[in-house]
């Protein structure tokens, strides 16, 4: 079941993207949440009853939201503002789920506060570029850096993690987050650039991100 729920999210990724890269439209965004409702999918098939399993899944329940809810605000570009800070906002809150299921799974590891300094550095690193990537962040900024120190923090956290206690789980939930990271770094240019919303961007972001989502959901199976 597993593996025919990876497939099927690999061929419902493969008729959404084009109709993403054609216009921003409500069958975009059912075609989006049918891709996400898989990656969900995957993990609850997992069936573990690891400590972490309810922490990921949760999560990425947020961030099936997210999904629907930032491609929304193209669809009802009034209500872009409302619709960008609560997909920012569920993100968040699932990679907060994401640390706290890692933490209560396998401990602290060895570099836990090294882990949430790297990536407040990483955070104001992204604020920092905002004028020479020519973006502009308004009056998301805010939400920008406290929503890049989530994303970072699960990254740096899994990574650390993995470097004290290793294992299968914790390499393809490292290699999740930063796939996941890379397409936010990608989709920044989407959001608060101009041009930067071509189909090779498109592309480029989506398979990063579901293809980090799934590596989350697949990683249950082996905690």
């Amino acid at each position: 079941m597993r593996y025919l729920l990876l497939v099927l999210g690999a061929i419902a990724l493969a008729v959404y993207i084009p109709e993403k890269i054609r216009g921003y439209t409500l069958k975009a965004v059912f075609k989006k949440s049918i891709v996400s409702v898989l990656f969900v999918a995957v993990a609850a098939a997992a069936g573990s009853s690891a400590p972490l399993a309810p922490f990921v899944i949760v999560g990425l329940t947020f961030g099936l939201l997210g999904d629907i809810w930032l491609d929304l605000k193209y669809v009802f570009p009034l209500h872009d503002e409302l619709l960008t800070y609560a997909g920012f906002s569920v993100f968040g809150i699932g990679h907060i789920l994401y640390i706290t299921g890692l933490i209560r799974q396998y401990g602290t590891g060895r570099f836990l506060v090294l882990s949430f300094v790297l990536a407040a550095i990483a955070a104001g690193m992204v604020a920092a570029m905002e004028r020479p990537m020519k973006l502009v962040y308004g009056r998301m900024r805010k939400a920008v850096i406290l929503y890049g120190f989530a994303l970072f923090s699960t990254v740096f956290v899994s990574g650390n993690l993995l470097l004290s206690a290793g294992g299968m789980a914790l390499r393809l939930f490292f290699t999740g987050s930063v796939m996941f990271a890379v397409s936010d770094l990608i989709l920044s240019g989407t959001y608060f650039g101009t041009g930067k919303d071509r189909p090779a961007d498109i592309i480029a972001n989506y398979l990063f991100y579901y293809g980090g989502q799934f590596l989350i959901a697949y990683s249950l199976m082996f905690v």
